[in-house]
């Protein structure tokens, strides 16, 4: 069976290729006349069509020798023996029979295979190619016929002239971009283009009939050489700057158009640092590893490989010494946008506490020949001292045991609530020691804010020395939980809530890390009756309003009542709201520290030192009168400004212009149509955008009127 089918495939290829052989002649005849009689352009396109026909009718009439066509042909050669329809049929449908005799014709086709496949057409084939070569050779040999005039090699004098203005039939502009770029050749028949730095740009240009020269001439004063190969005009260039260009040639074109090639730079590839987040890291007691990771894009590609700059600081003050290290880091994902990444060792480094790791990334793109580099920001890891670590224990140690020493009015409120929702689940003698005891946390409360208004503190003791009004009512400076241990008593003695006053035994020296020796030791005090009196009286009124409600509060709360002292409480601190909010507070007076005055210089008349305070005015480059004097003419419907000078002036100034292959583009389109209206005020709008932008001036002062005029005169008439 592989035999027949060998057999078959080839018999399909021989009628495909025939069909290619006998088409392609007159593809080629077509080809030629079109690009005869029509140009370059219409050629390739005929040509292509042409081979798309043939390979279409190849395919097609390949698939004409289907298998009913190949058991046509067993059953006429006899090798089947009549029974090619078996070599197709399923075996399992068979009869015993049937297989026998299918087995029997296999046989027999692996012994002798007869030919399937068709002759060659050699008479058809020979025809059909002196056919097409015939067509060829005339439609080439051919000489052109024009009307009136000799043949454009050999013109007569005033042929030129009857043959009218030279044009162009087609055009070609093949870019060869760098290597690196990994872009592959590209050919266009526009001459506009977008191209790569060091790009090789190839021009093919057909004329109608052949000029005597030709160039391309660029907007900057350069000529590129046209030279003739075969009917097409070429020149090669290497693209580095951006260029206008136009094709010139003698004699002149009917239609000439300017062109802009602009020129994409290489850009340097970037870094960026994917981890850690922030520039500035600091370490942790213990730490070992740190990770980094970087991304570096590239417009064409990155290196694959990586330098990762290490920088180890050891030591404090002037004796610090630096340890640099490089490590080589392999890159992963693609070349566009590459992806380091890599864990540093501690230990392995040296980093010991008090030191700095600073890492930086450097990246190298595929520019040749010589790579670009690029850096990433660098990172830093501060490992944490003993000293620091020490400080930050400490001061998270007083943070922590700060907000005991206070109890807020809104956890007074919170610790009402959660006892009331605890009334079914205790005895009536604990919930009303329980409210008894919140009463008295109410009650020092109260204390605290009334020394801000003068008055006693009823025996209780001395709260936390504090500067300014208690904010202990936000949120995160008094809540606790609710599962707070307050073994309250019936005053604030018994139970505990010395809130920072003096201990019971005043003899008994301090001890290191309790809670009010702490406060004692280094805190410090303001007399909070002289602070009242700057109390404006609004604040003053609010803050008595937020006393009566704690007044009433503590008394429910003392009787055992939580539920009828909320409303209390929730207004006392509404209260306590408005007076933190209001606009005047108390801050420490502090007496100012001006310098001290040198009394020997005083009513002296030493100017000494002194200068006059008038700031010097910076000359403002004003702009180029020629280029202004441009700009005007163009206004002027009968003005003609020098072009020559405007071009050397955009030459001289591209690196200033915001667009300078625009401006370049209006004074060459107005070279190229001096009567054009449209592109004088395209030049002039040119002109208007390079023109320097006045900066701006301080308003003059009006004129005075009568009535001042004539008091400015008495100020000048008194001695």
């Amino acid at each position: 069976m592989n035999t027949l089918q060998h057999a078959w495939q080839r018999a399909r290829r021989r009628r495909a290729l025939t069909t290619l052989l006998l088409g392609l002649p007159w593809a080629l005849a077509a080809t030629v006349l079109a690009l005869r009689l029509a140009g370059f352009d219409i050629a390739c396109v005929v040509g292509t069509v042409s081979l798309l026909v043939c390979a279409a009718l190849a395919t097609a009439r390949a698939r004409q020798l289907d298998p009913q066509w190949l058991r046509r042909q067993l059953d006429g050669s006899g090798a089947s023996e009549d029974s090619a329809d078996l070599l197709f049929a399923d075996v399992a449908t068979l009869n015993p029979l049937q297989q026998r005799q299918r087995a029997h014709v296999l046989a027999t086709l692996e012994r002798a295979m007869p030919e399937l496949r068709p002759r060659w057409p050699r008479v058809a084939l020979a025809l059909c190619w002196i056919a097409g070569l015939a067509i060829v050779v005339l439609a080439l040999g051919w000489p052109r016929s024009n009307p009136g005039s000799a043949p454009a090699r050999t013109p007569a004098p005033g042929s030129a002239a009857a043959a009218g203005p030279l044009r162009l039939q087609s055009t070609r502009l093949r870019i060869d971009a760098p290597a690196y770029t990994g872009q592959a050749t590209h050919t266009q028949n526009a001459l506009d283009a977008k191209v790569a730095a060091d790009s090789r740009l190839s021009w093919s240009l057909r004329f109608d009939r052949a000029p005597d020269k030709a160039w391309l001439q660029f907007h900057d004063g350069r000529r590129l050489p046209l030279s003739e190969h075969e009917g097409q005009w070429q020149a090669q260039d290497v693209a580095r700057t951006p260029v206008l260009y136009r094709v010139v040639s003698e004699p002149a074109l009917a239609e000439t158009r300017l062109h802009r090639l602009d020129v994409v730079a290489d850009r340097a590839p970037s870094v960026r640092v994917l981890e850690p987040t922030a520039s500035l890291e600091l370490g942790t007691p213990g730490q070992r590893q740190w990770a980094l990771r970087f991304e570096a894009s590239d417009d064409y590609g990155v290196a694959a490989q990586a330098t990762l700059s290490i920088t180890t600081t050891q030591g404090s003050g002037e004796n610090i010494t630096f340890v640099k290290r490089s490590v080589r880091l392999a890159g992963s994902g693609e070349a566009t946008a590459r992806r380091f990444a890599h864990t540093l060792d501690l230990a392995a480094l040296g980093a010991q506490p008090g030191n700095d790791v600073i890492a930086q990334l450097e990246v190298r793109d595929n520019h040749a020949p010589t790579p670009q580099t690029g850096r990433s920001s660098s990172v830093i890891l501060r490992m944490p001292s003993a000293e620091v670590a020490l400080g930050a224990e400490l001061e998270g140690r007083i943070k922590k045991t700060l907000p005991a020493y206070f109890r807020s009015q809104r956890q007074i409120i919170i610790d009402a609530e959660a006892l009331i929702r605890q009334r079914r689940s205790l005895a009536a003698g604990d919930f009303v020691k329980r409210s008894d005891a919140i009463g008295v946390d109410q009650r020092i409360l109260r204390l605290r804010y009334g020394q801000f208004l003068g008055e006693e503190s009823e025996g209780a003791p001395k709260t936390p020395p504090t500067s300014d009004l208690p904010t202990s009512d936000t949120p995160a400076a008094g809540d606790h939980d609710d599962d707070h241990d307050h073994d309250h008593g019936a005053d604030a003695g018994a139970h505990g809530h010395d809130h920072g006053g003096k201990p019971a035994n005043a003899d008994t020296p301090p001890v290191f890390g309790s809670d009010t020796d702490v406060l004692s030791e280094y805190g410090h005090t303001h007399d909070h009756a002289e602070a009242a009196t700057l109390l404006d009286p609004q604040t003053r009124a609010t803050l008595k309003a937020a006393l009566d409600q704690m007044w009433s509060a503590e008394g429910e709360l003392r009787q055992g009542r939580p539920e009828q002292a909320l409303p209390f409480a929730y207004k006392a601190l509404g209260f306590i709201k408005q007076v933190q909010q209001a606009e005047r507070i108390y801050l420490a007076r502090v007496g100012p520290e001006l310098p001290p005055i040198d009394e020997g210089r005083r009513l002296g008349g030493d100017r000494a030192g002194l200068a006059s305070r008038e700031l010097p005015l910076a000359a403002r480059t004003p702009p180029d009168p020629a280029i202004v004097e441009a700009w005007q003419r163009l206004g002027d419907d009968n003005g003609a400004p020098d072009l020559d000078a405007l071009a050397a002036w955009q030459q001289r100034n591209a690196a200033y212009l915001p667009d300078a292959l625009d401006l370049a583009a209006a004074i060459e389109q107005l070279r190229i149509e001096p009567g054009c209206g449209d592109c004088r005020q395209r030049l002039r709008a040119q002109l208007w955008r390079a023109l320097q932008r006045p900066l701006p001036q301080a308003m003059r002062r009006s004129a005075a009127d009568a009535m001042g005029q004539r008091y400015l005169d008495a100020l000048e008439a008194q001695p």
